[in-house]
């Protein structure tokens, strides 16, 4: 069984890594605290997409798949097969409580 990488072995390769890089001659730029990383700060927080950009697109309708789906959704589920009842023993018993007899009885 592979043995699960730990957060250590993780930290070791990612502090090898920037060694490597450091030695190869590449520079760690610093920035200031309080500066952001936005191109204009004063700006909104959300970058503009293009999602809302763009001209709404008609919609094809298909009639044979939505028929399809409606024939599905208003289909009846079948009914499930009635539980057989099978007779089960019932004793009778007389005004004093002792029992007289079996009897057969469908429910």
């Amino acid at each position: 069984m592979k043995k699960p990488i730990s957060k250590a072995d993780i930290r070791n390769d990612m502090e090898k890594q920037i060694a490597d890089f450091l030695e190869k001659g590449g520079e760690v730029a610093e920035i200031e605290r309080g500066i952001s990383g936005r191109e204009n700060p004063n700006g909104p927080l959300k970058p503009q997409t293009t999602a809302f950009q763009e001209p709404k697109q008609g919609r094809t309708y298909v009639p044979e798949v939505v028929a399809a789906i409606d024939a599905r959704r208003n289909k009846k589920p079948e009914k499930p097969k009635p539980a057989i009842r099978r007779p089960r023993k019932k004793i009778i018993y007389d005004d004093f409580g002792e029992p007289l007899r079996e009897v057969w009885v469908d429910e």
